[in-house]
């Protein structure tokens, strides 16, 4: 149990349907990353940028993107997570990476497809809860559209921090920046949310917003401009159960199943 978790967000353009160039561009960031971080965050789809040409950009469980991840993770000895488009029995799907040094996988599928981009039509909808525990804390992983569906993130396991990955469009990043700390409040936990920069190959625009947010919805780390920065916080485990045992909000949560 570590009392601590240390958080990097990279908040990055990303080059369209090119994963040999993205994973090379973000190499240069993880060369000189400061090491005291438990966690490293890189946008949705950080490959490829979002592409609904998933039979042009697909990978396996065994492809070149989850090798170079792992590599890095041991480098690192660290978590790093990011989306990737996968192929698997015959599907495509949008799959939220963790990964860690001594071939530590976890990975959770995007439950909410974006429909408005026709991300339905093309990726399967995830059907694993995206939740595990890393050195005594528990997470709960989700993907950019996910975070418009309070229900499908309720705090219902008592998980300590909830991860966001998106490619969320500048037109409507008022909603990102608003949903995330209501995450953070309502769930009485800690968020956080990394966003892609820059102008994918479909002519949107993203603006990056990413941000990390204590329990009650008070900002730890934040990057309100279209620049290329990494964010950084210090997540405290002990001060979380401290602020649930005197705000014992969750233990008036409604009961619910999801179908």
């Amino acid at each position: 149990m570590i009392n601590k978790l240390r958080i990097t967000a990279l908040q990055i353009p990303l080059f369209w349907e090119d994963p040999h160039k993205n994973r090379a561009y973000i190499d240069k960031h993880l060369n000189v990353i400061d090491r005291e971080t438990d966690i490293i965050l890189l946008p949705e789809m950080f490959t490829t940028g979002f592409s609904m040409n998933a039979n042009l950009i697909a990978e396996s469980m065994e492809g070149d993107s989850l090798t170079w991840m792992k590599s890095w993770a041991n480098e690192l000895k660290v978590l790093l997570g990011g989306s990737i488009v996968i192929k698997e029995d015959g599907k495509f799907y949008n799959r939220f990476f963790m990964v860690g040094s001594e071939g530590i996988v976890i990975y959770y599928d995007k439950r909410h497809t974006f429909t408005l981009a026709g991300e339905d039509k093309i990726y399967e909808s995830g059907t694993n809860s995206g939740l595990f525990e890393y050195q005594g804390w528990k997470i709960c992983l989700r993907i950019c559209y996910d975070l418009r569906f309070p229900v499908w993130s309720r705090n219902t396991e008592d998980y300590d921090l909830l991860l966001f990955v998106a490619n969320w469009p500048n037109q409507r990043i008022n909603a990102w920046d608003t949903l995330l700390k209501a995450r953070a409040i309502e769930n009485i936990c800690y968020v956080a949310g990394v966003n892609r920069i820059g102008t994918d190959g479909e002519e949107i625009n993203y603006s990056g917003h990413s941000a990390i947010f204590g329990p009650f919805g008070n900002s730890l780390a934040s990057n309100s401009y279209s620049k290329e920065i990494a964010i950084k916080a210090e997540l405290n485990y002990k001060e979380l159960q401290m602020i649930r045992k005197k705000l014992p909000f969750l233990d008036d949560r409604d009961s619910f199943e999801i179908y």
